[in-house]
């Protein structure tokens, strides 16, 4: 039962980050987007969902080895 409760923790804090992070986007989205583009405003789930499928495709998958 408290790998349970640790595991649901590890869970809600992660979740609690994410959402922490979605905040940069959700107010700039906003506070921009529908003065300038006319589009609508978004809620926080919406810019967390933003934030993640920018983070899908936006990721580079490039390493660069320096060789001295």
């Amino acid at each position: 039962m408290k790998e349970l409760a640790t595991i649901l923790g590890v869970i809600g804090v992660l979740f609690l980050y994410a959402l922490l992070l979605a905040f940069p986007t959700y107010f700039l989205w906003n506070w921009l987007m529908p003065d300038i583009f006319g589009l609508v405003r978004i809620d926080i789930l919406q810019a967390l969902g933003l934030n993640f499928l920018s983070g899908i495709l936006l990721k580079s998958n490039v390493t660069v080895n320096k060789k001295d």
